[in-house]
């Protein structure tokens, strides 16, 4: 759902790279949410969440090993199952794109893989269930298996040969503390056949990102060497990885949501194409302003209050909504903008209802392509630029997401080693 990010100190972490990214729930949540003079009145927050999960499916999925999970086992860690519900598909592949095999049992109960993952790899699973009344619900998961003890490696993002937006930054994170920065950062280099000047800011011991001082230039080609192999990033801890990958830059997509305004103005190569009504944070959920890159896209996906601090007094996430359409994230800590099939159509526009999420109008399903969130998300890709101005609410922090267009150019290239 619009899930939120309310102020409860939630640890932005910043393995957000390669996939490994928490997905339950949103910053925000586009439900009703109390009404302004002058506004729609909307219902109150806890009566929507409780009537959208009503309409949701009760099936639940468990996906082992948990999200975001470091050095997970090559041989039996992997696994989903369900209950109140059966398993209607499953896919696991690396972030490579490489299939891995699997069965789902025959009593559409749970699924394993066929046989053993590869080390040092990071693995997406995503899996969908019916329940008895034939609703659907949806799962998605990311970790990484074990390496050997004395060897590191870098996941990064984007995948080799993809095409994304022209905020996409080159993020690495390692599978170790890195203590000699320079060494490793001397061992990759960043490039555009656009002549940008390319940079690397380290966020922490682990996290290395690349980017030029402005958007990278459409049509681009960027190119990442990692001769890392032999170099001791830590003592007694090599590198293993040499390889090289490309990645295209696409057209240039810039959105520009007006929390004030309530809407999202979308700019494809510097024209706007579409105006189109929003709901962000409500008062008490407020939505961070900033530069943010979407990182992630689910044409459905599940939104737990519970995983980004939304709890009831029972423990219980104040909302859990497994079929949320057309999410695409915007920060590791929560944020997405996303498809609202259980607001009211009269708060699009009108009033900002979510727990920080930014909303779009959609239906039960996602299969209505004539939706503003059904549009935006086929016309979005990872990459693009989602600008959040006018919040009562901070910028968000640069290592929060892909979210480095934040940190001004001088203090990004101080965090470089090289």
């Amino acid at each position: 759902m619009t899930v939120g990010k309310r102020r409860r100190s939630l640890a932005a972490a910043a393995a957000v790279l390669s996939g490994v990214l928490v997905l339950s729930a949103c910053n925000d949540d586009t439900a009703g949410g109390g009404s302004s003079t002058g506004s729609p009145t909307a219902p109150s927050q806890a009566e929507v969440d409780k009537a959208a999960e009503q309409k949701t499916s009760k099936a639940q999925i468990t996906i082992s090993p948990e999200n975001g999970a470091q050095n997970a086992s090559i041989n039996n860690a992997a696994k989903v199952a369900v209950t109140d519900g059966k398993l209607t598909e499953v896919t696991m592949t690396s972030v490579e794109g490489e299939e891995v095999k699997g069965e789902i049992a025959a009593d559409g109960l749970s699924w394993k893989p066929s046989g053993q993952l590869k080390r040092a790899t990071v693995y997406k699973i995503a899996a969908t269930a019916v329940d008895a009344e034939g609703l659907k619900a949806h799962e998605n998961t990311s970790f990484t298996t074990v390496s050997k003890e004395n060897s590191f490696i870098g996941n990064f993002t984007p995948e080799d040969g993809s095409t994304v937006g022209v905020g996409m930054p080159v993020s690495i994170n390692f599978n170790k503390a890195i203590t000699d920065k320079k060494a490793v950062q001397s061992g990759i280099t960043v490039s555009s056949s656009s002549g940008q000047e390319v940079v690397g800011h380290w966020f922490n011991s682990t996290r290395l990102d690349f980017r030029p001082k402005d958007y990278w230039q459409a049509g681009s080609t960027v190119t990442l060497k990692l001769e890392l192999d032999g170099v001791e990033g830590a003592d007694g801890v090599f590198g293993v990885q040499q390889k090289t990958v490309t990645f295209k830059i696409g057209r240039s997509q810039v959105s520009t949501v007006d929390v004030a305004a309530k809407t999202m103005t979308v700019k494809r190569d510097g024209k706007v194409i579409r105006t189109i009504p929003i709901s962000a944070g409500s008062p008490e959920n407020t939505t961070y302003n900033g530069q943010m890159v979407i990182s992630e896209k689910f044409k459905e996906t599940r939104m737990n209050g519970a995983t980004v601090g939304f709890t009831d007094a029972d423990g219980k996430g104040e909302y859990d909504i497994k079929d949320v359409p057309h999410a695409m994230r915007l920060s590791t800590s929560g944020t997405f903008i996303h498809g609202n099939y259980w607001g009211a159509r009269s708060i699009f526009g009108n009033v900002n209802t979510s727990h920080g999420c930014v909303g779009l109008a959609d239906v039960k399903g996602a299969g209505d392509p004539n939706q503003a969130a059904a549009w935006f998300y086929d016309r979005s890709m990872i990459g693009d630029v989602v600008i959040v101005k006018n919040s009562k609410d901070k910028t968000i922090a640069p290592d929060n997401g892909l979210n480095g267009w934040n940190m001004d150019w001088s203090t990004w290239k101080s965090g470089s080693a090289v």
